[in-house]
C-alpha cells in the first residue's frame, strides 16, 4: 500500500492522479496532514469567501472520519468525486463530494450493512446503547464506530460493523466495491477468537462488551482491526485482528491483557499506526500492567510496537510510563490520544513517535527502540528517563483526541484548554508551547492540516460547544504558522454556516478545495463560495 502518500488512483476507474483521503487521518503514520492542498490556503479562508456549502441528512450519526475518493466511476452514473461516510445506523453512503443539485442530491449509492445482501439475518438491528450495552458514551444506536480503510487499487473498502442478531452481538468486517457499495466474493466476515496463554486460560472475544473505536489499518495486503469497550464495562480485553485483505480469512489475534482484562485499544477513533517496515503501533488504555515478567504479559496503559508473522502477532517492544498504576486508578488512560509517527528526523533518533493521553504528558519515543535498553518500564522511578523525551503534564486538560503534524510543528488539544503547538528541531520537541487564544471543550478538537507541501499551512479544528441541551459542532481554521491568529469560525455566522450538533472525537476531512464535517445525522461539506 501507498502508506504515507496521499496520491492514488484506482485501476481502471480513476482518470488522472488527484488527492485522495483512503485511511484515518490521512497516512498510516496518523499525522493528519494533506500537503496536496492547492485551493484552499490562508488568504482565502476567510468568513466573506468561505463557508458552508451544502449538508446531506444521513440515518444516524457519523463518528467515522469521511473518506474521499477522487474521479470514481459510479455505474449509469458517469465520473464523480466521491465522500464515502458511515453511520451508527450500520450505513455507508458515496455522495457527490463537489455538488448536491439535481441528481446528486440524492446518494450515489447507500449500503445497510446489516440486510441480507451484507451477510445480515432478516431480523438484524444496531444495538440501542442504553438498552443493551448500558453505556451513553454513544447513543442513541451503535453501528458503525471506526473509521474505514480503503484500497485504492483494489477499488475496495473495508468496514467493521456491530449489530444484534438473534439475541446476540455481532461483529463483521465487510469489504464493498467502493464504486457500488456491493459486498466483494468471501465478504463479510465475522470477528470471532478463541485464544489460550501460557498458563492454559482461555480467552474468548466478547462481541457484546467490545467495540470498534479505533480506525481500520491496512497494510501490505492485511486489514487490521483493533477493539476497546463501552463505557468500561468488563469483561472485555484489548484486541487486535489481523485478515487477509482478499481473502478475509483471519491471519492472527492479539490480546493486550489475557489475564486481568482491560487495557483496551481505542485512541479516540485514531487507527493504529504503521511504519515501512510493517510494524505496528497502538496505545492501550486502563488496566494491569506486569511488573513481574518481561516482556510484559499485561500491558495496560502502554505503548505496543506489534508485527505480524507467519505464526501470528508478536510483541516487538513497548513502553510503559513509570506511573502507570495511577494512571489505572484514576482513569488515566494513556491511550486515550492515538499514535502518531513522525516523518525521518535529523539527530541522534531518525524514527520517532509521538504518544500522548489524559495526563496531559507528551511522550516522544524511538521506534527503532522504545526504551533505552529496553527498560520499558522503570520501577520506582519519578519520570520516564528512558525514552528520548518526555514532557510532563504540559497540556492542562490531558489528551483526549488525535494530535496532528505538519512542517516540523506538532499540533495537540487538550480538553478544555487552548491549542497548543510544539516545534521540532533534531528529533527533539521544544518544551515551549506557542497556543492559540480559545478554548476546546471536553474531549478536545478533532485536527487536520491542509497545506502545500510546506506554504499555506492551516490548522482546521472541529470543536464541540455546548449551548443549553445542545453540542453544536463549530468548524474553525487557524494560520497553522500562528495558531493565534484565527482564518475562519463557522459559529460567526448563525444558521449560514451551522454543520448542525457535534459528536465526539469527530475528524474533519480537508481534500481538494473542500472540508467535510460528519455530524449528529449529517455531513456537511464547507468550501469556497463561487467554485465549483
Amino acid at each position: 500500500m501507498r502508506g504515507w502518500i496521499l496520491l492514488g488512483t484506482l485501476a481502471c476507474t480513476v482518470g488522472a492522479a488527484r488527492t485522495g483521503v483512503f485511511t484515518y487521518h490521512n497516512d498510516i503514520g496518523r499525522t493528519g496532514q494533506n500537503t496536496s492542498e492547492t485551493v484552499l490556503n490562508p488568504y482565502n479562508v476567510n468568513p466573506i469567501r468561505f463557508g458552508k456549502l451544502f449538508s446531506h441528512q444521513v440515518d444516524g450519526d457519523i463518528y467515522a472520519q469521511p473518506l474521499y475518493v477522487p474521479d470514481l466511476k459510479i455505474p449509469g452514473k458517469g465520473r464523480h468525486n466521491v465522500v464515502l461516510v458511515a453511520t451508527q445506523a450500520d450505513s455507508l453512503y458515496a455522495f457527490d463530494a463537489d455538488d448536491n443539485s439535481g441528481r446528486n442530491a440524492e446518494a450515489l449509492w447507500h449500503a445497510h450493512l446489516i440486510d441480507s445482501k451484507h451477510g445480515g439475518s432478516p431480523e438484524a438491528s444496531t444495538l440501542d446503547a442504553l438498552v443493551d450495552l448500558r453505556c451513553g458514551a454513544i447513543v442513541p444506536q451503535v453501528g458503525i464506530t471506526a473509521t474505514a480503510a480503503i484500497d485504492p487499487d483494489d477499488a475496495t473498502i473495508y468496514v467493521e460493523t456491530l449489530s444484534k442478531e438473534n439475541g446476540d452481538a455481532v461483529h463483521r468486517l465487510h469489504a464493498l466495491d467502493v464504486a457500488t457499495g456491493v459486498e466483494k466474493p468471501r465478504a463479510p466476515a465475522v470477528v470471532t477468537a478463541r485464544l489460550h496463554d501460557n498458563n492454559g486460560n482461555t480467552i474468548v472475544f466478547d462481541p457484546l462488551h467490545q467495540l470498534n473505536r479505533s480506525g481500520l489499518l491496512l497494510l501490505n495486503g492485511i486489514v487490521y482491526v483493533a477493539y476497546g469497550s463501552h463505557c468500561d464495562r468488563p469483561p472485555y480485553h484489548g484486541w487486535l485482528f489481523a485478515y487477509d485483505a482478499k481473502s478475509l480469512v483471519q491471519k492472527g489475534a492479539f490480546v493486550t491483557a489475557p489475564v486481568h482484562g482491560k487495557a483496551g485499544i481505542w485512541m479516540a477513533g485514531a487507527g493504529p499506526a504503521a511504519d515501512s517496515s510493517g510494524s505496528i503501533f497502538v496505545a492501550t488504555g486502563d488496566g494491569w500492567f506486569d511488573t513481574q515478567t518481561i516482556p510484559a504479559r499485561e500491558l495496560g496503559n502502554s505503548i505496543l510496537k506489534i508485527a505480524l508473522r507467519g505464526n501470528g502477532f508478536a510483541l516487538e517492544d513497548y513502553f510503559t510510563p513509570f506511573n502507570q498504576a495511577r494512571f489505572a486508578r484514576h482513569d488515566g488512560d494513556l491511550g486515550a490520544g492515538g499514535v502518531l509517527l513522525l516523518p525521518d528526523q535529523r539527530g541522534e533518533h531518525a524514527h520517532l513517535l509521538i504518544g500522548a493521553g489524559k495526563s496531559g504528558s507528551v511522550y516522544l519515543l524511538d521506534r527503532d527502540m522504545m526504551t533505552a535498553g529496553s527498560l520499558h518500564y522503570c520501577a520506582g522511578c519519578t519520570s520516564d528517563r528512558q525514552i528520548v523525551q518526555e514532557l510532563a503534564g504540559v497540556i492542562v486538560g490531558g489528551v483526549w483526541e488525535m494530535p496532528a503534524y505538519w512542517n516540523d510543528t506538532l499540533y495537540v488539544s487538550g480538553s478544555n484548554d487552548v491549542l497548543r503547538e510544539f516545534a521540532l528541531k533534531n528529533g527533539r520537541l521544544i518544551p515551549a508551547a506557542a497556543s492559540s487564544g480559545d478554548v476546546c471543550e471536553y474531549p478536545g478538537c478533532g485536527l487536520s492540516i491542509s497545506a502545500h507541501g510546506s506554504e499555506n499551512g492551516i490548522l482546521w479544528a472541529l470543536q464541540t460547544q455546548g449551548r443549553g441541551s445542545r453540542n453544536l459542532a463549530v468548524l474553525k481554521a487557524y494560520d497553522a504558522r500562528d495558531i493565534h491568529r484565527i482564518l475562519y469560525s463557522s459559529d460567526q455566522h448563525g444558521e449560514r454556516d451551522d454543520p448542525g450538533d457535534a459528536v465526539k472525537f469527530a475528524v474533519p476531512t480537508v481534500v481538494s478545495g473542500k472540508v467535510y464535517v460528519g455530524g449528529s445525522g449529517r455531513l456537511t461539506v464547507f468550501g469556497l463560495f463561487g467554485r465549483p
